[in-house]
């Protein structure tokens, strides 16, 4: 993986997964244009990446849950010349509970950033892709929505669900051109996710062993995309829950994921 040259644009760069995917694109030589809310951190980050791998950054402060976000982010990179070869769309949150104790607002927000944008960019940037017969497009999914949806987070699993039927068609469509799509399906990841939507006690109730660290998370959603393969579940733990899962009838995989929901979601 020698990305020297390449400009990769990573959504939600400032923490977690996104952080992690900066730093090792940069690592394989790739100049990162770098967007999320928090204009310090990506400030730092950029810095970090430039003084450790002598790439080019840029920093694009939007926010992904605005509907006007994308246009504004593919502006900016044309607009300075960085383009984008590589596209991560790792942008997303959780929104714990049910779905009527949250107004609307917060659920079209919701499912802007971890929904709409993450096309929208798609769409905005693909064509270039094509032109140049090379790119790459890795979309941050997650186990689950490849497994029964759960009470109390009712929009994150058929979200993530969404983003792995998009990967796979367009990885149909955009094969010819030389453009390679994944999605990542990560599992229980040790970032701020559950720090930032609330359910940090509930996640500490796990046992260690369901998480990941995300630098080998990222690392392989990287050695996947390039082998393509197009739906990548990193970990054996992931990988034997998602196969156990797939394995038994839909109404007995659907019981089992309930029983076991009020462990890492809010009871109803």
């Amino acid at each position: 993986m020698d990305y020297r040259g390449k400009w990769a644009l990573v959504t939600g760069a400032s923490a977690g997964i996104g952080a992690a995917f900066a730093r090792s694109l940069a690592e394989k030589g790739a100049n990162v244009a770098l967007t999320a809310r928090r204009e310090d951190r990506l400030a730092a980050l950029g810095g970090e990446l430039e003084r450790d791998f002598r790439v080019s950054t840029r920093v694009v402060v939007a926010d992904l849950a605005d509907p006007g976000a994308p246009e504004r982010i593919a502006a900016d990179l044309r607009a300075h010349g960085a383009g984008a070869d590589i596209l991560v769309n790792n942008a997303g949150y959780g929104l714990p509970g049910l779905l009527l104790e949250s107004p609307w607002e917060e659920h079209r927000r919701f499912m802007n950033c971890l929904v709409a944008s993450h096309v929208e960019l798609a769409w905005r940037l693909l064509p270039d892709m094509q032109r140049r017969n090379w790119g790459r497009i890795i979309n941050v999914a997650s186990v689950a929505g490849l497994v029964p949806g759960m009470a109390a987070h009712t929009l994150y699993g058929a979200a993530k669900a969404f983003m792995i039927s998009f990967s796979q068609s367009l990885a149909a469509e955009s094969a010819r051109f030389g453009v390679k799509v994944s999605a990542l399906c990560p599992g229980f990841t040790y970032t701020e996710f559950h720090d930032v939507n609330g359910t940090r006690a509930l996640a500490d109730r796990l046992p260690k062993h369901v998480f990941m660290a995300a630098g080998p998370v990222v690392e392989g959603a990287l050695a996947a995309v390039e082998r393509g393969q197009v739906v990548y579940v990193p970990g054996l733990w992931n990988k034997f829950v998602v196969g156990l899962l797939g394995a038994l009838p839909r109404p007995l995989a659907a019981r089992l994921v309930q029983a076991q929901s009020t462990r890492i979601r809010r009871a109803p």
